[in-house]
């Protein structure tokens, strides 16, 4: 029988008072807070299971309630996943409820977050992201990412931006979301790697590949985060590390 194997952590780094990450593994939810070391849960394949990653906006009030928000709302709707169409409908409906929960309170007024993360069926993979969250999938032989970042094109020398092009909420008015949604067919020892920026901007792809292939579940999650904070911790890193087993 194959089942799904999750280990995810989040932690507010070195550098920030809080964290603003949030994340979802079906029913669980982790918001606003920290684990002290990986979690693992497992699931049995079959029924949609989504696990998603959201980084509420630094800089903007609330990240916080916005991110708690979405993965709430991800997890409530996260059965009834079952293609391309419903997940991009529960982004869209995601981005309507954090307009609609700021508007008229001065206190949440331009709250937002990104979200990225994948629902996994029967036998397939939907992968989505919006802003610059990550999912990769992390194979035997290559780390490759999925999901394409909301940012504007880089400067030469860069890896990484500040600015987002596209979030849930994040505007003082509200803006519709166009979001990136993909489909595949998955196989017994497929892995993929989701994250909050607070990992892959202090982390370069080749230092993720280069753990991954080494590790695997927890242990790998743990030397994930372990890197980010050699680096320097700058963000809140958040990450949940999904394989198919049998």
């Amino acid at each position: 029988m194959a089942y799904i194997v999750v280990s995810a952590l989040s932690h507010a780094g070195l550098l920030r008072d809080s964290n603003e990450d949030s994340l979802v593994v079906g029913p669980w939810t982790l918001c606003s807070t920290a684990t002290e070391s990986p979690q693992t849960l497992l699931f049995p394949l079959g029924n949609p299971l989504v696990v998603a990653v959201a980084d509420g906006l630094g800089g903007h009030p609330a990240g916080e309630v916005a991110s708690a928000m979405v993965v709430r709302r991800l997890s409530r709707v996260g059965p009834a996943l079952d293609s391309e169409e419903t997940v991009r409908d529960a982004l869209e409906d995601c981005n309507r409820a954090v307009y609609a929960a700021a508007d008229g309170d001065p206190d949440l007024i331009m709250m937002g977050t990104t979200v990225a993360g994948l629902v996994l069926t029967r036998d397939r993979a939907i992968v989505f992201n919006i802003g610059d969250s990550r999912v990769y999938g992390a194979g035997a032989e290559e780390v490759r990412e999925l999901t394409l970042d909301d940012n504007p094109p880089l400067a030469p020398g860069e890896r990484s931006s500040t600015v987002v092009t596209q979030t849930l909420g994040g505007t003082p008015d509200f803006s519709p979301v166009d979001p990136h949604v993909s489909g595949t067919p998955l196989s017994t020892g497929d892995r993929w790697l989701i994250c909050s920026d607070g990992l892959t901007d202090p982390v370069p792809d080749e230092e993720l590949g280069g753990i991954l292939r080494v590790h695997a579940d927890g242990r790998a999650a743990f030397e994930l985060w372990k890197a980010a904070m050699d680096a320097g911790g700058p963000d809140n890193v958040t990450l949940a590390l999904v394989r198919i087993g049998e």
